[in-house]
């Protein structure tokens, strides 16, 4: 949980291909046509150092993972003084019964199981809320390139993430361009931001 990560894992997206393959398919074959398929790709990297959603909910993740880690850590320090204590009284022979004993371990092995499932829930929920996140930025993303697209008319639009993509002109990469977009887009949804805050509360 020390660094958040946001994916795009479907971003290699096939806009018109199989349609417009298709519907050339069909055609009658007219040698004064343009031949070829036209293809643009995005940095990924780029993408999300720059499109202001991530960096948003960048923030908002590390805030709420910091706030699990001092919640838990809070807790564990309190179990430890608990168990410590324990562990003075017992050598002091500070119980008097057997009963008061038992109940005593009873109680500090309550406190341990209890101090596990909420890390459990605490670390289940904050998966929950990035997975989630996750997808609404890669829809966001798909929502504009459709858009965008319908002018551009590429017929796929690729993701370049590390070396997946050996050789990559850089005249066929609309980052810049996507990102700006985006970015415009994202700057004119007035809910992002209440959103935004609300994802953001400590309700742990």
């Amino acid at each position: 949980m020390k660094k958040i990560f946001l994916c795009v894992a479907a971003l290699a997206l096939t806009l018109t291909g199989c349609k417009q393959q298709t519907a050339e398919a069909d055609a009658p074959q007219d040698n004064n046509a343009p031949t070829g398929l036209s293809i643009a790709y995005i940095q990924l990297d780029t993408l999300m150092s720059q499109y202001q959603l991530y960096k948003d909910y960048s923030e908002v993740l590390t805030r709420k993972g910091t706030n699990i880690q001092n919640t838990l850590a809070q807790k564990q320090q309190t179990l430890e003084k608990h168990v410590s204590a324990f562990q003075k009284k017992y050598e002091g022979n500070g119980f008097t019964t057997r009963d008061e004993l038992e109940r005593a371990q009873n109680n500090l092995q309550q406190e341990q199981n209890d101090l596990q499932a909420l890390a459990e829930r605490l670390n289940s929920e904050f998966n929950a809320e990035q997975a989630r996140i996750n997808e609404e930025a890669r829809d966001s993303i798909q929502l504009f390139l459709k858009q965008y697209n319908k002018t551009k008319k590429y017929d796929y639009v690729l993701v370049k993430a590390g070396d997946n993509l050996l050789i990559a002109n850089p005249k066929y990469d609309i980052t810049n361009e996507v990102v700006k977009g985006l970015n415009k887009r994202y700057k004119g949804l007035p809910e992002a931001p209440k959103g935004l805050k609300k994802m953001g509360e400590d309700k742990n």
